[in-house]
């Protein structure tokens, strides 16, 4: 194994046997020149780090309102969080915005990342800098990974717009079910109705 404080030293190339998902547990709090946080908002996707910009309001309203819309309807045996790892593989470890797991994997407040297997819904809130990873590399890493349920956000106007995604077993990829505007119904992964124009705050 190999000591992630000796990574560090190959900042900001990353060491020559790249990230791992398990590294992520290691970060120093600080950042290599004693910057604070720094390793607070970042995921590991296919071996390198990625540090997320600030968030929008629009953002931390849209996550916020969805897991709180979320969790006033999951059935018993579930909960939706908010920015929680999940890690895919050995490599890859990405941060979704909001996700619905197991209850009894919530239960657990020692937890720093999921399992696919613990997840069954996870939700990518699209940002300007985010778009590529958002749009394409994350919805098919997370599907390849066999989570059935994917939520692509977008803005428009300063309003929501959902794009509802369901596993395909066959393939192994996404299938668009739909895109909400204003109002969001879906019977998968449980019953849900949201207002996305009048999110809880």
């Amino acid at each position: 194994m190999h000591d992630v404080t000796s990574a560090l030293e190959y900042w900001p190339s990353p060491p020559p046997w790249g990230w791992t998902a398990d590294d992520m547990d290691r970060l120093p709090s600080d950042g290599p020149n004693g910057e604070p946080d720094f390793f607070e908002h970042v995921e590991l996707i296919d071996g390198a780090l990625v540090f997320m910009s600030p968030q929008k309001r629009f953002h931390e309203r849209v996550i916020r309102g969805l897991t709180n819309s979320l969790n006033d309807q999951v059935p018993d045996d579930l909960a939706a969080l908010l920015e929680m790892d999940v890690k895919l593989g050995h490599r890859m470890r990405p941060c979704p915005d909001v996700l619905v797991i197991d209850a009894a994997a919530a239960d657990d407040m020692d937890r720093t990342f999921y399992t696919p297997a613990e997840v069954h819904l996870v939700v990518e809130v699209v940002s300007p800098e985010s778009e590529e990873r958002d749009r394409k590399l994350k919805p098919a890493r997370y599907a390849e990974a066999g989570i059935a349920h994917f939520w692509r956000v977008e803005e428009s106007d300063g309003r929501p717009v959902v794009y509802v995604y369901e596993l395909d077993p066959a393939t192994a990829t996404y299938a668009l079910t739909g895109i909400h505007h204003g109002k969001l119904s879906v019977p998968v992964p449980f019953p849900i109705d949201i207002d996305l124009d009048d999110l809880p705050r």
